[in-house]
């Protein structure tokens, strides 16, 4: 059987760090932490089982091995760019494009979108699924609701909310012990963050890790565990009663959702209106 690849984004960290050599300035033009760049370059070197990068005070030193593997992998994302940008019709009249994270979409849109369209019968909606800052460059999209921090986003971008972290799980707790926890990695703020805001003694220590937090939210709703997520995204399924918010303690999240629209586009303002009143709904 062939070895599975490592994950795109790894590659992409790769990419990033390496024209950049510093982690910091990768993280900033992906749109991620610092701490999701370097943990997803050494998840690349631990699966190769090489060391792609020096890191030294002032930045990185490209090693023979990172040498070697950078020029395959920039064109590798070079293809994939010329081949995705050949399917990219853009929008069409009465066609109102929405770039989101499956996050998003699954959890604050799904539910609420019939609503919308209800209001617009003769509107039709497309969502493309977006992570990365430069997929959100290269869509045509008349709406883009982006994760990250308010420097990471661009201009004219507001920020949906309010938005905090919350331990949510499927059932009604009275605490998190003997629970088992699940966190969000590339983010900045952790299970670690918790524990220090609420004074705890004993560090708490997730067993479970994912790449967002709706994921982390899907996860919690199965019962597999408590996961520390966004309140924008479970908001709905709290009050219906489908997940429940463990005490009443809330973390600042320094990262979060934003919106973009195209000013231009009549449907993406009816669009932003709607989806504003819905979240304060």
């Amino acid at each position: 059987m062939a070895r599975s690849l490592p994950p795109l984004n790894w590659f992409r960290s790769f990419e990033a760090a390496a024209r950049h050599l510093n982690f910091t300035a990768a993280a900033e033009e992906l749109g991620l932490t610092q701490s999701a760049i370097s943990q997803q370059v050494r998840s690349l070197e631990t699966r190769f089982g090489v060391q792609l990068f020096e890191r030294k005070a002032r930045g990185l030193s490209i090693t023979d091995d990172g040498r070697k593997l950078l020029p395959q992998v920039g064109a590798a994302l070079e293809i994939l760019g010329a081949a995705s940008s050949t399917f990219d019709a853009g929008p069409t009249e009465q066609l109102l494009t929405i770039a989101t994270s499956v996050s998003v979409a699954q959890w604050i849109l799904a539910p609420r979108i019939d609503a919308f369209l209800a209001n617009y019968p003769d509107l039709r909606v497309r969502f493309l699924s977006t992570v990365w800052p430069d997929e959100f460059k290269a869509s045509i999209a008349d709406v883009e609701i982006r994760f990250g921090a308010e420097k990471q986003v661009g201009h004219n971008a507001l920020r949906l909310g309010p938005d905090y972290l919350v331990a949510i799980s499927k059932e009604p707790l009275d605490g998190l012990e003997g629970q088992r926890l699940i966190e969000t990695v590339g983010t900045s703020m952790s299970w670690q963050n918790w524990s220090a805001a609420h004074c705890m003694q004993q560090t708490l220590v997730p067993s479970l890790y994912t790449d967002s937090f709706g994921l982390a939210l899907e996860l919690a709703s199965k019962g597999q565990g408590v996961a520390l997520t966004s309140s924008l995204l479970a908001a709905g399924a709290l009050a219906k009663g489908e997940l429940f918010q463990i005490g009443d303690a809330v973390l600042v999240n320094p990262e979060g959702y934003f919106l973009a629209i195209d000013e231009n586009v009549k449907a993406a303002g009816a669009f932003r209106d709607w989806l504003l009143d819905a979240i304060a709904a």
